[in-house]
């Protein structure tokens, strides 16, 4: 046990970091997301529930935004999850308010698939081990005016917790292993070749092939090593956290990939030993002096007794730990499951850039023609622009980003696109439009010389 507790015990401290960090994560998603709560979660938007239905016919049904189509429920719970992402940072019934906010997530999450990426799995993952974790002994309204620093926590749910995190590293790992382009060291300067991915500092590391490559090895080599997460204590695993935070941040800083690298950093934390966090708090002594009073002044909130808890949380920490074990080891093929339908480990992986990057740029031109006959870009306004001069200045945001890359696969959802635009177009512009043409324009990425750009209609509708 002795040899256990530095490696699988997480410091009372980190748990309330990551618990701030989910609850901000949260509110900053949801401000991320609002411009485009009528686009992606109404029945005024892109996944009307007619398409929902009949896209996802069970997971579109677990959404309680499917209730109502209307903009007002959307916003309404919108705000409800606000709430529930500000009550968990501030450590309010913290165990309670991680629960809530987990089942109104999965139910946004759920209304419309096509604009998630990896970051809002492991979002969802970390909030549900924190319902198992006692996130609000410190540095909340939970917490005890008098509270100080404990032992750390060591428990099934706390190793469920760190493994979460290591898994995707180590399947990722496992899936970049299996192609050519991370080996050679070639799939950085691919992913920076797609201009519709890079953003800020991006744009300027394109030009950089020697630094790319020598990133993308670094990168691979520290996916590698990521096991020492867990088998590392004091120093040497703090590095190695500071190593994956900076990796995460360089990400943010030139990738187009909302707050993903930031839930991934906010994973992080649990890793960090006491040590740190005993820094951190002789360096914030006044700041928390001022917090414990005010804390003190205010009524605790009623918990359940831990004898009532703990055994519940044992049982189904033992239980998601099992389940992330086998799910990941099947998702790279060491397990072999019967299949299940819509449940296949081996398309719900962590495989983010893997096995080999993207191949292809692209962008939409969704031409709109009006009754007088004139074309005009039916998305963006103004003329339609079929070699923009950066394709990410096409994409409104990181989530119509991932929405219109999902739209390349091709089914309904590009019927659903098209009469969205004609629908958005006659409640806005005072001209209407007679037909939609979406144009996918695509052009392969080459990292010595640009190649030719291919069009192709993918959905064609009358207005």
């Amino acid at each position: 046990m002795a040899a256990l507790r530095p490696r699988l015990g997480v410091d009372p401290r980190a748990l309330a970091a990551l618990r701030v960090a989910l609850g901000l994560l949260v509110l900053a998603d949801l401000a991320l997301r609002a411009p485009d709560l009528v686009a992606f979660y109404t029945d005024a938007g892109v996944l009307p529930r007619e398409l929902l239905f009949d896209r996802y016919p069970t997971v579109g049904r677990l959404s309680v935004y499917a209730l109502s189509g209307s903009v007002a429920w959307a916003a309404g719970l919108f705000a409800l999850t606000g709430l529930v992402a500000l009550a968990l940072a501030v450590g309010y019934r913290s165990r309670a308010a991680a629960l809530a906010l987990f089942l109104l997530l999965v139910s946004l999450h759920t209304r419309n698939l096509a604009v998630l990426n990896a970051g809002d799995s492991l979002l969802r993952r970390l909030l549900l081990w924190g319902v198992l974790l006692p996130l609000g002994t410190r540095w909340g309204l939970d917490a005890a005016p008098d509270a100080t620093a404990e032992e750390r926590v060591v428990s099934v749910a706390t190793a469920g917790l760190l493994v979460q995190v290591l898994v995707v590293y180590l399947v990722n790992a496992v899936l970049k292993l299996r192609g050519s382009a991370w080996r050679s060291g070639e799939a950085v300067r691919l992913v920076f070749g797609v201009d519709a991915l890079t953003v800020g500092l991006g744009d300027l590391l394109a030009g950089a092939p020697a630094l790319l490559r020598l990133g993308a090895h670094a990168w691979l080599a520290l996916l590698v090593a990521s096991p020492l997460l867990l088998l590392a204590t004091g120093r040497a695993r703090t590095a190695l956290v500071a190593a994956f935070a900076g990796g995460h941040l360089f990400m943010l800083a030139t990738l187009r990939l909302g707050v993903f690298p930031l839930v991934s950093v906010a994973g992080l934390l649990p890793f960090l030993p006491p040590a740190v966090w005993d820094r951190l708090e002789a360096g914030t002594t006044g700041v928390a002096a001022r917090a414990r009073t005010v804390r003190g002044r205010l009524p605790r909130p009623s918990s359940l007794p831990a004898d009532r808890v703990r055994p519940a949380a044992r049982a189904v920490a033992a239980v998601l730990l099992a389940f992330v074990l086998v799910w990941n080891a099947a998702g790279v093929g060491v397990v072999a499951t019967p299949a299940a339908g819509t449940l296949d480990p081996t398309e719900r992986r962590w495989d983010m850039f893997a096995p080999e990057p993207l191949s292809t740029d692209g962008w939409y031109v969704p031409v709109g023609t009006t009754a007088d006959g004139d074309r005009v870009d039916a998305l963006r306004g103004g003329d339609p622009v079929f070699r923009p001069a950066d394709s990410g200045d096409t994409y409104p945001s990181h989530r119509w980003y991932v929405y219109l890359t999902e739209l390349r696969r091709g089914d309904r959802l590009r019927e659903g696109f098209a009469a969205y635009l004609c629908a958005r177009w006659e409640r806005t512009h005072e001209r209407r439009l007679d037909s939609v043409t979406v144009v996918l324009v695509t052009q392969k990425v080459r990292l010595d010389a640009p190649d030719r750009t291919q069009r192709r209609t993918v959905a064609s509708r009358k207005c």
